[in-house]
Order: structure tokens, then sequence, then C-alpha cells
């Protein structure tokens, strides 16, 4: 079994997952579930009496839909995408056992695996990067009305992705920036306006900026650097 079929069935799993939640309700589009997904967390979040209670069935089944948008920008983030999607992939496995977030990172603590490749921990930081990694291009895409996307997806990947990256990989991401599609293709391809796209993509910073912190609290409150 090749690593690429492994991916494209990985990635498909993860997107019917996304495509059944959209189905969920009527004429939605992939950012209105994303946005709904998000904005729950940050609910759940915003509620909590204690730390450590955001379950990780939830947080994957939100997360699942955001691959839809690696999609969308085409091959300059088809590594991201893959990356992320299996990530993901992990997590919803791993919530058939740990219950919440704060597990996963736990039991790594306690077995001193978190940066170890392959470690949930490691897997749950990798996803965080990619939830960030669509709210800069959402805030870089708001910023400007330039028709094309380069300028906003290479600022983006600059800040959040590329100091975790290879030059391999850097190289090839900044080869794929020339293929991005236009900001009108874009929108065509998330089924937006550009009116709906700016609202939408600013509930989402607002929903998504919450959930990252907390995740950065978790790594953060046990001691452990956010330099990986």
């Amino acid at each position: 079994m090749t690593l690429g079929w492994r991916w494209k069935h990985r990635a498909a799993a993860i997107n019917d997952m996304a495509e059944m939640s959209m189905d969920d309700t009527t004429s939605s589009t992939p950012l209105t579930s994303i946005v709904e997904a998000f904005e729950k967390l940050a609910k759940i979040l915003e509620s909590q009496q204690q730390e450590g209670d955001l379950h990780l069935d939830t947080f994957c089944q939100a997360c699942s839909l955001v691959s839809i948008l690696f999609s969308c920008l085409g091959l300059a983030f088809k590594f991201a995408e893959m990356e992320y999607v299996s990530k993901v992939e992990t997590l919803l496995q791993a919530a058939k056992t740990y219950d919440t977030l704060e597990n996963i990172l736990d039991f790594d603590v306690a077995n001193d695996t978190v940066k170890s490749p392959g470690s949930r921990s490691r897997n749950l930081r990798r996803v965080r990067q990619g939830l960030d990694l669509i709210r800069a291009i959402f805030e870089n895409f708001l910023a400007t009305n330039d028709d094309s996307l380069k300028e906003a997806a290479s600022t983006a990947y600059a800040q959040v992705c590329a100091p975790y990256h290879t030059w391999a990989v850097r190289t090839a991401v900044a080869a794929g920036m020339y293929a991005l599609p236009s900001r009108d293709q874009l929108l065509i391809n998330l089924k937006e306006t550009n009116q709906s796209a700016e609202i939408k993509m600013k509930q989402y910073i607002r929903a998504a900026l919450p959930v990252i912190q907390y995740i950065d609290n978790l790594y953060l409150s046990r001691n452990i650097v956010l330099d990986w």
C-alpha cells in the first residue's frame, strides 16, 4: 500500500465526514458549517468552570470540516492538507480511548512522548497549526482586494507553518503558490459571495482564536514550549 493511496483514503474519509456534516443543514456552505462548529467550541470553552473540558470527539468533528478549505486552495497547500487530514484522523481514532484534549497531553507527558513523531500531542500541535493557518489566510484575504491570493497565502504560510517545515517542503510550497486559485475562483469554490465570505471569515477568526489559545495553554501550563 503506497503513501499516496493511504493519504487519498484518509482524505476521502475526512471529506466524506465534512460533507455529511454539511448535509445536516439545508443549503449549508463549507464556511457556514465550519463557523457553526467552531462557534460551538468557543461557547463550550467560554462556559467552562474548569479547564480541560473540551471533548476530543467534539473537537475532531469540527476540525474535520476544515480540510475542505485546504482543498479549495489547491496545489500550494497540498502538503498542509495531507498533514492536516492524517493528523485529524489519528485524533479521531484516539477519541475512542481518550475523552478530552487534556487527557492525551497528560498521557504523553507521563510517558515523555509529547514531541515524539506520531504522538497524539504532536498531532494535536499540527492540527492546531492547520487551524491557525486558515485563520491567518482569512485575515490576509480580508485585508486586501487583490485578485491574486499569492501574497495573502505566502504571508500566512511564512507566519504559521514555514518555521516548522524543512527546506524541501518550503520550496515546494513556494512553487505551488503560483497555482493558487484567484480570489473570485476561491469564492466560487466556497460557494460564497464576497460579502458573505467576509462575514463568515470574520466569524471563523473570532471563534477559532479561543480554541487555538486553549490548545496553546494546554502545552504552556505543562511547561512545554511552542517552538516545534
